[in-house]
């Protein structure tokens, strides 16, 4: 049943695609399965998947095949001509739009996952064709001018102050700033766990199949790595760190997909051949967490980063960059450690042979850590989020009552 209170307002989910197998996308479902709780969700999505859509209704928008940064562009103008059109012939308009970034140009709130100016000044030494093989450099190319893109869209849309930003983490809202915006004034919401899927005693049970699955011996310590854009992950420095622990039964798991000849190279020379596991991504990440005895995330910029606080709520003791919104939630040396530099390969290799060699610490941080991470449910990032639309709507109908109110003043006079 609908909350009364919201009078079952329309809104609008603007976003290319969901999925549980992406960070933004599987905060969105998790988002929206909730909010249909209170509001007729309506999503404008190309594609689709791990939702429920009994209770929402999905226009399909066509996706362009092809490249992304042609797709994004005509993902941009395809989103706002069905919104249009369904608003003009079909009079379903939205009390309230919702974009995980930049998707449209009306939204009346947008999450804002990342802040690709920020993005790209951390990154722009690992984006530079010198720093590549040149067989990656058509893809280099292409992601560096959607990245300058999607900077001017950050300009026009977070820059001018219309829509309503909530940062996933402090760190964003502080790199909001450079478009004007007062960091204390923005909403944070932070990302949240499935608590009932994501916890101490899952991991437990599957712990001995998931490690068999993987070729893993006992004696084995394993270390994981979850994400797609490795560079942005910190594999290098993850990589330089493995091998200056020279013990051959510490082990990394790297689930992704993401290209690997800018790896090739570290590899061979640090002789990590036969001690890296690359593995493709599968619905039921937690079979990964159940295998680790680590999660390390050295991440170079990182808005917030889901896997370590999954890996948490699992009871998997996590290392975390400083760059990552996820060690807002993390006190070092208590309920996981923080990296201070996300390219420090000697400091990264001292925590992991810390917690290599101390096997209570280990379990002592993982109680903490799994403490910590339960607090974070979403429940209660959506109800976080609700509350932002119940402000906005409240701010519409002012507005609009005011514009009725003077309206009435002119036919008086």
């Amino acid at each position: 049943m609908k909350d009364k209170s919201t009078g079952c307002q329309p809104i609008a989910v603007v976003t290319p695609f969901l999925d549980k197998r992406h960070g933004t996308e599987r905060c969105v479902v998790e988002q929206v399965e909730r909010l249909a709780r209170q509001y007729e969700v309506h999503v404008y999505s190309n594609r689709v998947e791990d939702i429920d859509l009994s209770h929402i209704v999905w226009h399909r928008v066509p996706a362009l095949p092809g490249p992304h940064l042609p797709a994004y562009c005509w993902w941009v103008l395809a989103n706002h001509l069905w919104r249009w059109w369904d608003a003009r012939f079909r009079n379903l308009a939205p009390a309230v739009v919702y974009s995980p970034g930049i998707n449209c140009f009306d939204a009346d709130v947008i999450s804002v996952h990342i802040v690709f100016a920020e993005f790209l000044c951390q990154t722009k030494h690992a984006l530079q064709f010198r720093a590549n093989p040149v067989k990656t450099w058509p893809r280099l190319m292409h992601r560096r001018i959607y990245y300058r893109l999607v900077i001017g869209l950050e300009c026009l849309v977070y820059g001018r102050g219309r829509a309503l930003l909530t940062p996933v983490a402090a760190k964003v809202a502080r790199d909001l700033e450079r478009y004007g915006r007062v960091a204390r004034d923005l909403p944070v919401v932070l990302h949240g766990i499935d608590v009932h899927r994501f916890n101490a005693e899952a991991r437990t049970q599957l712990h001995d199949s998931a490690r068999r699955s993987l070729g893993m011996r006992d004696e084995e310590f394993c270390l994981l790595l979850v994400g797609n854009d490795w560079k942005k992950k910190g594999l290098d420095c993850l990589l330089e760190a493995l091998g200056k622990l020279s013990n051959p039964s510490i082990r990394l798991l790297v689930v992704g997909m993401d290209i690997m000849e800018p790896y090739h190279a570290a590899i061979d020379r640090l002789h990590l051949n036969d001690r890296l596991m690359l593995l493709p991504p599968r619905p039921d990440v937690e079979f990964y967490y159940a295998a680790a005895d680590l999660y390390v995330g050295p991440s170079l910029e990182d808005a917030f980063g889901l896997p370590p606080l999954e890996a948490m709520a699992c009871g998997v003791p996590s290392i975390v960059s400083s760059q990552a919104g996820v060690s807002e939630v993390i006190t070092h040396g208590v309920d996981g450690f923080i990296l201070d530099d996300p390219r420090g390969s000697a400091r990264l290799a001292d925590l992991i042979s810390l917690l290599h060699g101390d096997p209570a610490l280990r379990q002592r941080i993982g109680e903490r850590a799994a403490h910590t991470a339960r607090q974070y449910a979403w429940d209660r990032n959506a109800e976080q989020l609700s509350e932002l639309f119940k402000q906005v709507l409240a701010r519409k109908q002012s507005a609009d009552y005011a514009i009725l109110r003077t309206g009435h003043a002119r036919a008086d006079n």
